[in-house]
């Protein structure tokens, strides 16, 4: 029996057929999560997010340039929707006090809300493992500046057990060391009083991008004017300036401008 090789036309025009396996995840691919995901309340974040969402049984590292100033402004549209489910959420060592007045108007129900004052990093690390480990929390906030790489392995372990959020909240300098965190983003300020975010890890491609969540803060939508909605469009024209440098305004006619 003599086997004859098949036409290369032939060849080109059947292309190898895709061979689709559901446990295998591709690198190019956003992952998929075991787990439910809770929305961000981002629906921009949500889209770029493995599962549509904050990740349960897992840890979330959150990056912050300044501590407990900009995380409740990303994380409170998730905290809402916990605490108006009954659940609760624990804030683990937060370095300034929640502010009672911007948690409500952020719409959180206070009465969720458990603080607790833990001062030595030993403490703060045992404290966030026993709340993972109770899995009585809706969500879990706990600030870990100088924690370091196996003790956030060792809490990643405890959260693939745990259905509630679980956030740990560094500074933006942790960004160069390795972490055990399936996901992590850096969030910032931007003009407009936006957020700028960047997914620094998740499971899927890399992303280089900057994503810009339009946000104000707390008490200020409803007493702020339509003018300062966006703030940067006053400071976008250029002024000129005289010989010493400093600002002149600028003409207002051309018969005012004859007179300078």
């Amino acid at each position: 029996m003599s086997i004859l090789p098949l036409p290369a036309e032939r060849l080109r025009a059947e292309p190898a057929p895709a061979i689709a396996l559901p446990g295998i995840w591709r690198g190019s691919e956003l992952g998929r999560l075991s787990a439910a995901a809770q929305p961000t309340g981002w629906p921009l974040l949500d889209r770029e997010l493995p599962g549509g969402g904050w990740p349960s049984q897992s840890l979330i590292e959150v990056l912050a340039p300044q501590p407990a100033v900009i995380e409740w402004r990303l994380l409170s549209p998730a905290l809402r929707q916990i605490a108006a489910r009954g659940g609760q959420i624990a804030a683990v060592a937060p370095p300034r006090q929640p502010h009672l007045p911007g948690l409500q108007q952020a719409g959180l129900d206070e009465r969720r809300f458990i603080w607790i004052e833990a001062e030595t990093p030993a403490e703060r690390l045992w404290t966030t493992e026993q709340l993972i480990k109770a899995r009585a929390c809706g969500a879990v906030i706990a600030w870990l500046p100088q924690a370091r790489a196996e003790q956030i392995r060792r809490l990643q372990v405890c959260a693939q057990s745990c259905e509630g959020l679980v956030f740990l909240c560094r500074p933006e300098a942790a960004r160069h060391e390795s972490s055990a965190a399936p996901l992590r983003v850096q969030v910032g300020f931007d003009l407009d009083w936006a957020l700028r975010l960047q997914i620094l890890k998740r499971r899927g491609p890399m992303m280089d991008a900057t994503l810009a969540l339009p946000s104000i803060p707390g008490g200020l939508a409803g007493v702020i004017t339509p003018q300062m909605l966006r703030p940067s469009r006053l400071f976008s024209r250029e002024v000129p300036a005289d010989a010493v440098g400093r600002p002149v305004p600028a003409p207002r006619s051309r018969r005012d401008a004859a007179f300078q």
